[in-house]
């Protein structure tokens, strides 16, 4: 079984290297791609520098321009399903996200089609966050289940495994938000397409290098996007194979 975890970067030059060597020992075997969106401190370049290392594994493609969060992990799953990937990750590059969880969530793709790393799924596992920040994120979780009634206590979480049935089933042309509320959006259409959702608890850590991509306007697009989710009208994408636990 072919699995890729997608890591989109900007300016993760402090991480790369550390991530892609602990990636790349892991077992089971993981395949992984780099979404770099033109990174001004030469993440691309360590990146390909490594390439020639992993036998083909690491993979890499680079954008002109920093084009958003949403649209680097579309394209990331564009490549993922040209290829024939049958599970596919994503996670965050600075390790506030534990890629030793990789293999739990892996393990919850056997039951699930789709598999959440929660910060919520179990109390608040957050580690060195300022307190304004854990109660943003953890209050617009709340208000993304009673805004759109879908039971999943870390709407808001970039770390997560797809099986490939899902990602197949999804017009990406349609997905609207880029920010932080396309983590909420694809979440959303994966459950009103039934796909079976579950949660692992993770401990969430702060990163220790780099800067946060977090702004305001990532934020606004995710408070009135999610507003707008129960009325949209969402179609599988057309030729799009139901998954066994449908």
């Amino acid at each position: 079984m072919r699995r890729l975890i997608i890591i989109p970067t900007y300016n993760e030059r402090e991480n790369i290297e550390r991530m892609i060597e602990h990636v790349m020992g892991m077992s089971p075997m993981f395949d992984l791609l780099i979404v770099d969106d033109g990174s001004p401190d030469g993440t691309a370049e360590l990146v390909r520098k490594a390439q020639s290392r992993f036998d083909g594994r690491l993979h890499l493609i680079v954008r002109e321009g920093k084009l958003g969060l949403g649209s680097a992990y579309i394209a990331g799953f564009r490549y993922a399903l040209q290829h024939d990937y049958a599970r596919i990750f994503e996670m965050d590059c600075d390790f506030s996200h534990n890629p030793d969880d990789l293999v739990r969530l892996d393990a919850m793709l056997d039951e699930r089609d789709v598999a959440i790393g929660s910060r919520y799924a179990k109390g608040v596992n957050v580690v060195n966050w300022p307190m304004g920040r854990l109660l943003m994120s953890y209050f617009a979780s709340k208000y993304v289940r009673f805004v759109t009634r879908m039971p999943v206590k870390d709407a808001t979480a970039g770390f997560v495994g797809y099986r490939r049935e899902v990602l197949d089933a999804i017009d990406f042309d349609r997905v609207k938000m880029n920010g932080y509320g396309f983590q909420i959006e694809m979440k959303y259409t994966a459950w009103r397409f039934k796909f079976s959702i579950g949660e692992v608890s993770i401990i969430f850590i702060d990163r220790e290098a780099g800067t946060s991509k977090m702004s305001s306007s990532i934020f606004g697009e995710a408070f009135f996007g999610v507003l707008r989710l129960p009325f949209r009208k969402i179609r599988r994408r057309e030729g799009a194979k139901m998954s066994s636990n449908n």
